[in-house]
């Protein structure tokens, strides 16, 4: 990140004018609703201050109010007046995804676009939409004829006090803790925090709020509370220079009961649809990895065997070789890893750092330039490589959000799907640009490696992601260890299974080493070895974060359940079967053992539609429901 004028500069020289959105006339209407009337959008402040309300039964319950609606432009004076505003108008759009939480999505919204000017002659637009599952908005300057630089972003989300959040402090790397606070948030005036942030707001009402559609010129921005622990600032990560039309990107609150926040597309609803006209070289699937075990093992031509012959015999699709393939050596090199994945009819996939950041690991320099980054691309696709994993990435400026576009649009020239690491979070890419299999952006099992703090917290956190950061897109967590890394991991095998189903990834990377999962039971084996990772619904059973989920998600005529137990203590996961309309013809259960490392696996009788599982402090399980 940077300024693009020191302090001293920007005091002497410049004018921040704060575009806050002022003298409404009655044109512009009162209330905006969603299309199922729960959600309604008001203002009591000249259409400067919005107030989101919910309605739960009978009531009308205050969500958020969305205070200083605004931008900061430097050099331009004068306060922005309100000018006219659109009719409303009805949005219902259908669409297919490659991946995520459901193949066919719908949404339905209403919006409704308010004209501000300002003396400097300067025209914005607020265009604000309201969906039967949240809200939506962004600011637009139709046609800006001389260059303007946007110092940054008014807009603040005002929660109540006292209330429980879930929010994690922002790392360039978006690895941490999301921190569960009710009431007053430790350090608050001190902190900046990460999209995407939870809060319930009231009794079983959440809202998520994240950002989506970042596309070119646009930076990432996050969320800050420095002037009151309740008041939420969006914070551009730098200024930007614009000019002609620009957009920022869509601030999202998702809102509802906790089914509502999880099950919802809204990143993704409001995100540019798919640029690519054939998708069909797009192949989701399990893949082989390395580094969990060995952290260096892509350099050991014998280990990158033996992680290949796994994929083969568990009739996986993806082995990937990860970071200093470039100087594998002890019997061949990557080449020869290359040919030999071949011939076990294992397709590769290749690590790449993207040269913007802090780590040397190669190989380096091979993606930042267009001419060499293609080269690099088309001999990829050349000798069969079906994927890279691009890793380190800088923080959140345009130029590494223009970055991250560049390596995709050229990956899909060569039929190359990516995963990035060290990255930032999925921001609605995953429609735009479906060869984006996933996104680290995650405190995810590899910091078994790193700490002894996960060891201790794996669980609960594991109930806080799927509430949290896998509700924004796809999340590359490296599930389901069953040995132990550099840190020993205190989560049942249960529960270490139920990741690969509670957890969405279009690249699902099994994190252990060959013989962790060669040891376990048989059934346990043939689940591994057809594991789907498209899904075509996806639907919350149960749960609340940090504590416990069941989550259920449709491959063809079987469903796959997932539950987590996030506490230390025994409990009994419900699992309503209900929503399954059509006839049950089995279900097999994979349930925890007497012990943490045992399975419990069993066919259950008498297809009862509510069912109790028995969980092991840490534990959990999974259950196949196939269906008529």
């Amino acid at each position: 990140m940077y300024s693009l004028l020191n302090s001293s500069q920007w005091k002497a020289c410049l004018l921040l004018v704060c575009l806050l959105l002022g003298g409404v006339s009655g044109k512009a209407s009162e209330v905006l609703h969603s299309p199922n009337g729960k959600i309604a959008v008001s203002s009591d402040n000249a259409w400067k201050d919005f107030k989101v309300s919910y309605q739960s039964g009978n009531q009308m319950i205050t969500v958020v109010h969305i205070n200083n609606v605004g931008l900061q432009l430097l050099h331009k004076e004068g306060d922005f007046t309100y000018t006219a505003s659109s009719s409303i108008v009805p949005i219902e759009e259908d669409y297919m995804m490659v991946t995520g939480k459901r193949r066919h999505c719908t949404n339905r919204g209403n919006q409704q676009v308010f004209h501000f000017k300002n003396t400097g002659d300067v025209h914005l637009d607020l265009e604000f939409r309201v969906y039967d599952d949240g809200i939506a908005f962004r600011y637009v300057l139709p046609e800006v004829k001389d260059e303007l630089c946007i110092a940054g972003e008014k807009t603040t989300f005002q929660f109540p006090g006292g209330i429980t959040r879930w929010t994690q402090k922002l790392s360039q790397s978006y690895e941490d803790f999301y921190l569960k606070n009710k009431g007053r948030v430790a350090d608050y005036s001190k902190n900046q925090w990460g999209f995407p942030a939870l809060f319930e707001v009231s009794d079983s009402i959440f809202t998520l709020v994240s950002e989506a559609n970042i596309m070119r010129g646009n930076c990432g921005s996050w969320l800050n509370n420095a002037s009151s622990e309740s008041a939420y600032q969006v914070e551009m990560a730098q200024p930007a220079k614009v000019s002609g039309k620009w957009c920022s990107p869509w601030r999202v609150a998702i809102i509802g009961s906790l089914a509502d926040v999880v099950e919802s597309t809204l990143i993704t609803d409001v995100s540019e649809p798919c640029r690519l006209t054939d998708v069909s070289w797009i192949k989701p699937g399990v893949v082989s990895w390395i580094y969990w075990a060995y952290n260096h093992g892509s350099n050991d031509y014998q280990i990158v065997k033996k992680y290949i012959d796994f994929a083969a015999d568990f009739h996986l699709p993806y082995v990937l070789i990860d970071a200093e393939w470039d100087g594998m050596a002890n019997g061949g090199n990557v080449d020869d890893a290359l040919r030999y994945a071949k011939e076990k009819h294992v397709s590769p996939l290749l690590w790449y750092n993207s040269s913007t950041a802090w780590c040397l690991y190669g190989p380096l320099y091979r993606l930042n330039k267009p001419e060499t980054r293609q080269k690099e691309f088309a001999w990829l696709e050349s000798v069969g490589v079906k994927g890279i994993k691009v890793d380190f990435f800088h923080p959140d400026s345009t130029s590494v959000m223009n970055y991250f576009m560049d390596i995709l649009e050229d990956a899909a020239k060569y039929h190359l799907m990516v995963n990035f690491h060290g990255a930032t979070i999925p921001r609605g890419w995953q429609r735009t640009y479906p060869h984006m299999m996933s996104v680290e952006g995650v405190y995810g099992a590899e910091w078994y490696n790193n700490k002894e703090v996960l060891t201790d917290s794996a669980a609960w956190h594991n109930c806080t992601l799927p509430f949290t950061r896998n509700v924004v897109g796809p999340m590359d967590y490296t599930p389901c260890t069953f040995t132990d890394s550099q840190h020993p991991h205190i989560t049942s095998n249960g529960h270490e299974l139920a990741l690969l189903v509670v957890f969405e990834s279009a690249l699902q990377h099994l994190a252990d080493r060959p013989e962790g999962y060669q040891a376990q039971p048989a059934e346990v084996r043939a689940f591994i070895s057809s594991l789907p990772t498209v899904w075509e619904d996806t639907k919350l059973l149960d749960g609340y974060p940090s504590h416990h989920v069941v989550i259920a998600r449709k491959s063809g005529n079987c469903w796959y359940i997932g539950g987590l137990n996030g506490t230390n203590e025994l409990m009994s996961l419900p699992v309503d079967l209900s929503f399954i309309r059509n006839g049950i013809r089995g279900i097999t259960l994979y349930a925890d053992g007497q012990k943490s490392n045992q399975f419990a696996v069993c066919k259950l009788s008498g297809l009862k539609k509510n069912v109790q599982v028995d969980c092991l402090p840490r534990g959990g399980f999974v259950m196949k429901v196939e269906v008529e």
